[in-house]
């Protein structure tokens, strides 16, 4: 009798046991496939904010007005932006990563302009010395306005200088990155996709030093060569990788990076010939910090 409750018990204990193993091991299934899942939730061709650059931005002006209306389908793109996980971040390429921060950057530009539009003069210090409509008529638009991103907030100046300029070896993103002013580099109407980084990093550049009016101006005449004050402000960035092609004689380490940099986007051969021959004095452009707006929609 004794042998035959051990035996019985024998073959429940089995049971459960079995019963157990096969429970933990769908739920280790389970939630291997909600990680999995979890991976492939971000839309790294960012459709949305595609579709919303594409129909509120020309030539490089924003429509923000028209970005207003949209306000609900552009906050859920934004909130996409919030909802990334480290792990899944973690696991991305680095272009990936690279084109959710530029479109990060300039998705919460857009957004810090729509949540004070239309924009009017402060009463601080800078406000009464730039125009009236410009993004630094906004309190704390680089350093206090608080976006979420990759599960944590971030501000503006955190996505500049903490990850785009610290982590890449991009000085491009200065191209990319649009601070919603005139004299900025275009903002796209495409967001940026890592399928085509490469090719959209290089026609912004482009863009922006063949514009006399933004990038590069140059000046035979009277012997002059003015930058972007981009090239001032971030020239440092440039020099890992363009300062060590030409050697401009008689020019700092920026300043040769910025010329290097010309020599490879400017479409001009005579400008670049003018620019070689490194017979001129070099200054910055002004900065026009009026609004981006697109006028006439």
């Amino acid at each position: 009798m004794r042998m035959k409750q051990a035996s019985t018990y024998g073959l429940k204990r089995k049971l459960l046991l079995a019963f157990f193993s096969i429970g933990f091991a769908c739920l280790m299934l389970a939630s291997s496939v909600s990680v999995s899942l979890s991976r492939e939730t971000f839309d790294q061709s960012h459709s949305v904010y595609n579709s919303l650059l594409k129909k509120y931005v020309k030539n490089g002006r924003v429509d923000y007005s028209g970005f207003i209306s949209s306000k609900e389908e552009f906050v859920s793109y934004l909130n996409t932006l919030g909802s990334v996980n480290q792990s899944e971040y973690d696991s991305w390429t680095e272009k990936e990563k690279l084109a959710f921060w530029i479109n990060a950057y300039n998705a919460f530009t857009i957004k810090a302009i729509i949540d004070h539009y239309p924009i009017t003069r402060s009463f601080s210090i800078v406000g009464l010395f730039v125009p009236s409509d410009s993004i630094l008529q906004i309190k704390g638009v680089w350093d206090k306005l608080k976006f979420k991103a990759v599960g944590n907030e971030v501000t503006l100046e955190d996505i500049e200088h903490e990850i785009l300029r610290k982590e890449f070896n991009e000085p491009r993103i200065h191209m990319a990155i649009n601070c919603a002013s005139v004299s900025c580099p275009d903002l796209r109407n495409e967001a940026y996709v890592p399928g085509k980084l490469e090719e959209q990093l290089t026609q912004a550049s482009a863009a922006f030093m063949n514009n006399p009016e933004k990038g590069l101006y140059i000046d035979e005449g009277d012997g002059i060569v003015k930058l972007s004050k981009i090239f001032n402000w971030f020239g440092e960035d440039f020099i890992p990788v363009y300062g060590d092609g030409h050697s401009f004689q008689g020019r700092n380490e920026k300043e040769n990076a910025a010329l290097n940099f010309a020599l490879v986007y400017v479409d001009s051969d005579s400008k670049k010939e003018y620019l070689i021959r490194n017979n001129f004095r070099i200054g910055y452009l002004n900065y026009d910090w009026h609004l981006n707006e697109l006028e006439d929609y």
